[in-house]
């Protein structure tokens, strides 16, 4: 009985008649437990279901296999060889038939030799390939069945050999041989058929080649998404007006058609673009940015389109691309495209319409492919009706639009917006972060913000530069902080406004200049062009001007 127990043999049996009761027994099977289970209606019924039944006693674990008889039932009981097969067995209920499926398989053969190295057992379809019938191969020399068989050398050395090609009758084939051990002794081996041949292999290696490509372009999408999210936080805030234009943004941005973007002066419509750009198909490629208000009469077409070398007078030597040209494969945001002439806007429609530009100079038409993202403080349909924009352009640049919503709209994002570019000012200038009074944000949320968040920006900024106390408080966003000096009134078309004076006369007349400006700027809504015509100004020393405000 030991030795039985020790090889994982059968250990006792049971025979049953057709009316359930016991007819002999041996082993095991006189154990009282396991005829009180064999003559129970259930329990025999859930074991002829099962084929193979644990049975879980305080001294042992056993396996019954249960076979059936023409008038009755023979139940064959072994000693279960580890927990995990044990556990396998009790938590499957299908055990029998995984173990059919295992022996059965034709795409995973076997043949499992015992320390004799004759054949314990070999699949039939397997035994089949080999000329045998069912069960004749059983107990003959392995080597005598199997040419070329290693399965005596695995069966000495005890070392596995996984994936070899093995060729028989012919035909090569990849098959795996793996040592058998039973309480750390060699017992036999077992070789496995994994593949009908090395063209199925070579098929499933092409299968994997093409998962991992897959796989590589779900990774780059996924860090492409990542990087986008970074440029989608740099939108501060979290009010719903805000929630919602980043929810547009992650909608729009993998969609290659073109993007207007509306909203007042210092609304940040340029860090929609860069979001937009960066969670694009195309944001390994260049986002090139043109201020369309700002494009000289003169140069607008080598500014544009290039030009080739000796083109005219005082060109470059070498020749230089055009925006067209820079933003191939990647993205071009006009700005200000509300106040792009109309000579040029004609221009702008014909490229966009056939995606060729040609430079100055030049007889090669290129090919250009870039996403068109355009941003304007205007009304576009408004400068439709007064002959101000082409309809036609207005199409092509607005087929989807998002807009950015006033400061004014959004005053619950203020807190976050201080401490935002307090922040950012600290690392700017090399200075510990202050802290905010609570009281500040109370302040900053009761004003109008005409300037939007780049006015706030700057506020924050003249604070931050002459803030000594380590805090910021309202008396600092009252103060003087960028001259010292005095609020005098001065006349505007607003009425007397009071404008800060610093300690000469230079410093006071840059101060009712900036004023001036800013005081235009807001009277006609961020329109540069009409701000410099009421100033008397050209508009190339206006926005040289707040390029130093910025």
């Amino acid at each position: 009985m030991n030795d039985s127990k020790k090889a994982g043999g059968i250990c006792g049996f049971v025979v049953t008649n057709g009316d359930g009761r016991i007819v002999t027994s041996a082993g095991r099977g006189n154990d009282p437990r396991v005829k009180t289970l064999v003559t129970d209606e259930v329990w025999v019924r859930e074991a002829a279901q099962r084929r193979m039944m644990p049975l879980r006693f305080n001294d042992a674990g056993l396996v019954a296999l249960t076979v059936d008889l023409d008038d009755g039932k023979i139940f064959l009981f072994s000693d279960v060889p580890t927990d995990t097969v044990l556990s396998f067995l009790i938590s499957v209920d299908f055990a029998y038939d995984i173990l059919h499926h295992v022996l059965t398989d034709p795409y995973d053969a076997m043949a499992i030799v015992g320390k004799d190295e004759n054949l314990a057992f070999i699949s039939p379809v397997h035994e089949k390939f080999f000329g045998f019938k069912d069960g004749e191969a059983a107990g003959q020399p392995v080597s005598a069945v199997i040419e070329n068989s290693r399965l005596p050398e695995v069966v000495r050395s005890g070392v596995a050999e996984v994936g070899q090609i093995h060729k028989m009758k012919g035909r090569e084939r990849v098959v795996s041989r793996h040592p058998i051990l039973h309480e750390g002794e060699i017992v036999g081996a077992i070789g496995r058929i994994m593949f009908k041949g090395p063209q199925q292999v070579e098929a499933l290696a092409k299968r994997i080649n093409i998962l991992e490509k897959e796989i590589a372009t779900y990774k780059q999408e996924s860090q492409r998404s990542g990087r986008g999210e970074e440029y989608l936080d740099a939108i501060i805030g979290q009010s719903l007006a805000v929630q919602s234009v980043r929810q547009q943004i992650r909608k729009i941005a993998p969609l290659d058609i073109p993007v207007l973007i509306q909203g007042e002066s210092g609304t940040g419509k340029e860090l929609v673009a860069r979001a937009l750009h960066m969670m694009s198909s195309r944001q390994d490629a260049r986002l090139v940015t043109v201020n369309a208000a700002a494009l000289p009469e003169t140069l607008v077409e080598s500014e544009l389109f290039g030009y080739e070398a000796g083109s005219f007078t005082g060109a470059d030597k070498k020749g230089r691309a055009g925006k067209f040209e820079l933003a191939d494969k990647g993205t071009m945001f006009l700005d200000e495209i509300g106040d792009m002439q109309l000579d040029v806007q004609t221009k702008l429609l014909r490229v966009l319409q056939d995606r060729i530009v040609e430079r100055i100079g030049g007889d090669k038409p290129k090919m250009v492919d870039f996403r068109l993202c355009s941003a304007t403080n205007h009304d576009l349909e408004q400068l439709v009706d007064q002959g101000k924009f082409r309809l036609d352009l207005y199409y092509r640049i607005s087929p989807v639009s998002i807009t950015l919503p006033p400061l004014r709209e959004r005053v619950e994002d203020i807190p976050m917006l201080v401490a935002h570019f307090v922040e950012n000012f600290s690392r700017q200038y090399g200075k510990p972060v202050p802290e905010v009074d609570m009281e500040v944000h109370e302040f900053l949320m009761e004003q109008q913000w005409p300037g939007n968040i780049r006015q706030l920006q700057h506020e924050i900024e003249k604070v931050f530069v002459f803030c000594e106390s380590g805090r910021l408080s309202v008396d600092d966003f009252r103060k003087n902080a960028a001259s010292g000096g005095e609020r005098v009134p001065v006349q505007t078309a607003g009425g007397f406004e009071a404008i800060r004076t610093g300690g000469n006369l230079k410093e006071s007349l840059e101060n009712l200049e900036n004023q001036l400006i800013n005081d235009a700027l807001i009277r006609y809504k961020g329109n540069k062009k009409k701000v410099a015509e009421q100033l008397g100004i050209s508009r190339s020393y206006l926005y040289k001007k707040l390029e130093e405000l910025s």
